[in-house]
């Protein structure tokens, strides 16, 4: 039983020790900084039942694995808060920060590095030996910059300068009050202040960034070229920490931002990222983190290595349908 919870859903999954897709569902957000311990914790025990149930088979193990258990606090604290429910006391149990979910989608190698860029931006690095690099990962007061609220709360700031005379003119100007239905920057300026426009909405304008920079937007390419460089940094920090510069270590990139796969984005990562580290490579990974969460669980349950092969081909299709289905 494999959980992958983030900040705008969570992915449940239920497969049997051959590979095989038994049940799967999809639930509100299960972060726990953003919604609340308890309020996570109910999410992900209402995922677990209900996709037990269905699939109808005794269970070997689970594993948990959630955006914002960011610190060994964090996590011991969601620990203790699930283990009175009956399916955390069966066999393995895994709970860890997600970013080792993305890690395990990418790669199997075990020295190997993950960033995402999604929502929000955060980096995760692993060695042979079993040590690990973490990241706080709390925005600002913890160093970070980025991800899709970062990226439309930049070009939000550029766009308000254009406007009042303090900056240089934008595509911007015009793309964000279109994107909101508005005439023009003042209105939605107002519509966040007043509460009219919710502040979460900003992360969806990072489509807006890219199309702006493809079109030769100097400010917009800039925001994005401030974007590449801070995943190379976070990479390159991860693969210091570890010491494994001498090493061809695979450097695994997801989330929505990354995902999206802009051309000119990745080429800038992969340029910044041959200067700093010139052994590292790139891994670009569209599937769900729910796959590397279910073969997490299932190595941590002694599945054999072709159950793994085929439970990564079945889940993938799985979530993508089910990605499909929810657009």
């Amino acid at each position: 039983m494999a959980i992958d919870g983030g900040g705008s859903k969570t992915d449940a999954v239920a497969v049997d020790r051959a590979g095989v897709v038994r049940a799967h569902s999809r639930g509100a957000a299960s972060n726990p900084q953003t919604q609340g311990l308890d309020v996570a914790v109910a999410v992900v025990d209402s995922l677990v039942t209900e996709v037990l149930e269905s699939a109808g088979l005794p269970l070997l193990g689970t594993g948990v694995f959630v955006s914002g258990l960011d610190l060994e606090v964090e996590i011991e604290s969601f620990r203790e808060a699930v283990a009175h429910l009956p399916w955390a006391a069966i066999g393995s149990s895994l709970v860890d920060n997600d970013m080792f979910a993305l890690l395990r989608t990418g790669t199997q190698e075990s020295n190997a590095i993950a960033v995402v860029c999604g929502t929000g931006i955060n980096g995760v690095g692993v060695r042979a030996d079993g040590e690990t690099a973490r990241f706080p990962a709390l925005g600002a007061i913890s160093g970070d910059w980025g991800g899709g609220s970062q990226l439309g709360e930049q070009a939000l700031w550029f766009a308000a300068r254009a406007a009042d005379g303090r900056g240089a003119a934008t595509e911007f100007s015009r793309s964000i009050p279109d994107f909101f239905g508005l005439p023009d920057i003042r209105a939605v300026i107002e519509g966040l202040h007043f509460g009219q426009i919710s502040g979460a909405s900003l992360a969806l304008l990072s489509p807006i960034v890219f199309d702006a920079a493809d079109a030769g937007d100097l400010i917009a390419a800039s925001i994005l070229d401030r974007q590449a460089e801070e995943i190379v940094l976070l990479a390159g920090a991860a693969i210091a920490r570890l010491d494994l510069d001498d090493l061809p270590v695979p450097v695994v990139l997801g989330g929505g931002v990354l995902a999206a796969g802009n051309l000119s984005f990745l080429a800038a990562i992969e340029q910044k990222l041959s200067q700093r580290c010139p052994l590292a490579r790139i891994l670009l990974v569209r599937d769900r983190p729910i796959v590397g969460a279910a073969l997490l669980t299932l190595e941590a349950a002694g599945a054999a290595f072709e159950a793994t092969v085929s439970a990564r081909s079945a889940l993938a299709t799985t979530f993508a349908r089910l990605d499909e289905a929810h657009r």
